[in-house]
């Protein structure tokens, strides 16, 4: 049963994406418009060119025209073709953003995207928590439905046959994916370069430790941070350690752990009260992703932190420009008293 039901939610879901593919020549001009290409009195693609273009039929060419005329962005001259009647074209625009999960530092993002992208243009928001099948299933159902469609998409791989079936303009954020350079724009952390760039910023006070040790569970985090520490660490000398959990873990002295799971900051924090370390003399800590609790604890958690706030910015910025561009974040390591 279960098998059926999918079965036909895959159909019913291509049937969507035929039959909107009228969106194209929709999104063609609004586009157009935002970009400053087509201006009030410039004359569009003919049908026919619409039909060479996107390989469409003459049916899908002309009802995507309808529409446009419908709500009054073109007009026609008998004989002669389609051309822009207006370019208030912003309150078209809706935007499908599926985030990987929520936490205080996508609640910053998708704040800064909101005030940046205006109050007008509305935008739905999703999670797919790490899940594949939701991912896909998200999209799938959301295709036709939007414009705009910016993907969080985490770890997973092999997703550039779900992103090229959308009817609208579909951006990354976040995660890099290499091999879908050039395809779309994207803005996104460049997890293994920010490490190495942060430590090496960071290293006059890092020389007092001996082995520096990331802790993170591989599941959903990326890899190439580890990466980044062992270029670090063979460049300059030190020991390095990749594990899980710092939990029931007995400390060394001169060890400073690279922390991603708040979870690990406190198992470290209790089992220096055991030991009787101190932190930042003892034993130090790096966390990643701050926040104003770490702002205040045990006098300041160091913390590298790509920043949000500009994320959502960039974001905003790409989706009115044509170009296709991958924008690196840029990092920020805030140096307190647990470094």
């Amino acid at each position: 049963m279960n098998n059926i039901i999918l079965y036909l939610r895959s159909k019913y879901c291509k049937m969507k994406g035929n039959q909107s593919k009228y969106k194209l020549v929709v999104n063609h001009v609004i586009d157009g418009i935002s970009s400053g290409e087509y201006k009030i009195g410039d004359w569009i693609p003919s049908i026919n060119e619409f039909i060479k273009k996107y390989n469409l039929a003459r049916d899908t060419v002309f009802a995507g025209l309808t529409e446009l005329k419908s709500i009054g962005i073109i007009d026609s001259n008998p004989g002669v073709g389609y051309y822009v009647v207006s370019t208030r074209i912003s309150y078209q625009q809706k935007i499908f953003l599926l985030f990987n999960e929520f936490n205080v530092f996508k609640e910053d993002l998708y704040n800064s995207f909101i005030e940046s992208i205006g109050q007008a243009v509305p935008v739905d928001l999703y999670f797919h928590n790490y899940n594949r099948k939701v991912f896909e299933t998200l999209i799938n159902e959301a295709n036709g439905k939007y414009t705009t469609y910016i993907i969080m998409s985490g770890k997973f791989e092999g997703i550039d046959s779900i992103l090229s079936n959308l009817n609208g303009k579909v951006y990354l954020i976040d995660h890099f994916h290499a091999e879908l350079k050039g395809k779309y724009s994207s803005v996104f952390q460049n997890f293994e370069k920010d490490t190495y760039e942060a430590l090496v910023f960071g290293k006059e006070k890092i020389k007092k430790y001996k082995k520096i040790i990331m802790v993170q569970k591989d599941e959903k985090e990326p890899y190439e941070r580890y990466y980044g520490l062992t270029k670090f660490c063979e460049e300059f000398g030190y020991k390095h350690d990749y594990i899980g959990t710092t939990k029931d873990r007995p400390i060394k002295k001169s060890e400073l752990f690279m922390a991603v799971n708040d979870r690990d900051i406190i198992y470290l924090i209790k089992q220096a009260e055991k030991q009787d370390f101190k932190l930042g003399e003892d034993f130090g800590i790096v966390s990643y992703n701050d926040t104003p609790l770490k702002e205040v604890l045990l006098g300041g958690i160091t913390t590298l932190s790509t920043d949000f706030n500009q994320m959502g910015k960039t974001m905003a910025k790409l989706t009115k420009n044509k170009n296709i561009q991958t924008i690196e974040n840029p990092w920020i390591l805030t140096i307190r008293n647990s470094l």
